[in-house]
């Protein structure tokens, strides 16, 4: 193995810190999605001759094998030869899903090597870049493609799989696995990221009041546009503050989860592939999410229309639970081994960054565009979200779980989702309703 490791060291010079610093630039995505890995057998590899050839093929069955979800890679390329050859479209948008679930999970992966090279605050902020990477390049498609109420329902069914699948589920089996043990874990992640939830819930909530108070919709549209950009401006400032809290300021507060794995004996990792190696499969990767991401919002009205399911249910259901399954499977895994702190990381950590970074930057993307977006998500969507933040608050408010908890937070997945199933609102409606506001 060591020798396998000059080429890298060559590449990329001396590693920034020692291991357990190094950790400290890894957040709950990167540990929940390792749970999904297997360790590569690089026998034959070794033996090649070429140290290029060989310093590729290694990275290649670290990136493509080096998981358990690599049996779902096929699905890549049959979503491109669908598309290409004009397979049905309903066939090109669940193969284009499949695709993107592996590729989320290696998204995780990549950002983590190249943490190990760059320290733990550029690989603390990698992560929060790169962490929905996914959700972000479909909204931004959706968005070209002024698909409005796409981008809305994905990115709230996002934070609601979030708090009530992936938090009730981990919560839910966890209390099952450990019956005879009282599960306990830091209560002061779970503060501050419910605090930064109900200020992103302010956000979305004032604009829709503003709309509602208003004599009619025509009088309220610019002034409701104006208030979603300004308070999305607020959110990020609030994100970028986040960042500095947990990277720079009050690291301690998140570094209880590190200290957990280390008594595993888990925490002497090194890299397997080197910096620039990772940072072009990184770039690749994200073109090839974004080429599926495109696929997924081309046809996911002709699905709709196929399975006769509405394009809400889809956007807020499917594409979340689908396109996240690594990350949600890691959060669970790490339940059932008693280490909540990892699986709250994960829930409430990628429910806070979608709605106070991926949302807002949205709207300012949006702007840009030309595209009138607002925070606006309607009563019905709102009603759930302020519903979902408030029992996921009550809920962590002790510092200690067991499975009702867990399976309270389910309930109120599958009545919400039994809410959108039967909606049956046209999609092209809520598009011209925003773009001739």
């Amino acid at each position: 193995m060591a020798s396998l490791q000059e080429p890298w060291l060559l590449e990329t010079g001396n590693l920034k810190g020692c291991s357990k610093e190094i950790r400290h630039g890894r957040t709950a995505h990167n540990m929940s999605s390792s749970s999904l890995r297997k360790k590569s057998d690089l026998t034959l590899v070794s033996k090649v001759r070429f140290v290029m050839l060989r310093q590729f093929l290694t990275n290649l069955q670290e990136v493509i094998l080096g998981t358990k979800l690599s049996v779902l890679f096929p699905a890549v390329p049959l979503a491109i030869v669908a598309q290409c050859y004009g397979f049905g479209r309903p066939w090109v948008f669940a193969l284009s899903l499949l695709g993107l679930t592996p590729l989320a999970e290696r998204i995780s992966f990549l950002t983590e090597q190249i943490a190990y090279y760059t320290g733990p605050t550029v690989g603390g902020l990698l992560n929060a870049t790169c962490g929905n990477a996914t959700e972000l390049i479909i909204a931004i498609f959706a968005l070209s493609q002024h698909k409005i109420d796409v981008v809305k329902y994905s990115l709230l069914g996002s934070v609601l799989s979030n708090l009530l699948l992936v938090l009730g589920t981990s919560l839910f089996c966890g209390g099952i696995a450990n019956l005879r043990r009282e599960q306990k874990y830091d209560r002061r992640q779970a503060d501050v990221n419910s605090l930064l939830l109900l200020l992103a819930l302010l956000c979305h909530s004032l604009p829709l009041l503003f709309r509602m108070s208003g004599a009619s919709a025509a009088l309220t549209a610019d002034p409701t546009l104006q208030l979603s950009r300004a308070s999305s401006i607020v959110m990020l400032i609030a994100y970028v503050s986040y960042l500095v809290f947990q990277l720079f300021t009050h690291r301690q507060l998140f570094e209880a989860q590190e200290e957990s794995e280390d008594d595993d004996g888990v925490s002497e990792e090194e890299p397997v592939i080197g910096f620039w190696s990772g940072f072009i499969w990184l770039v690749g990767t994200t073109a090839v999410i974004a080429l599926l991401s495109e696929y997924v919002v081309g046809t996911i009205e002709d699905a709709s229309n196929s399975w006769g399911i509405s394009v809400s249910f889809i956007s807020i259901i499917l594409l979340p639970i689908v396109g996240n399954a690594a990350e949600h499977a890691g959060a669970i895994i790490f339940a059932f081994k008693n280490k909540l702190d990892i699986s709250l990381g994960v829930a409430l950590g990628s429910a806070t960054q979608i709605s106070m970074f991926v949302v807002p930057l949205c709207i300012v993307v949006a702007w840009i565009m030309g595209i009138k977006m607002d925070l606006n998500f309607n009563l019905l969507e709102t009603g759930s979200l302020a519903l979902s933040i408030i029992a996921v608050a009550f809920t962590l408010q002790d510092g200690t779980s067991h499975y009702l908890k867990g399976l309270v937070l389910l309930l109120l997945y599958i009545v919400i989702g039994a809410c959108f199933f039967v909606l049956k609102t046209p999609l092209s409606n809520g598009i011209d309703t925003v773009i001739g506001a």
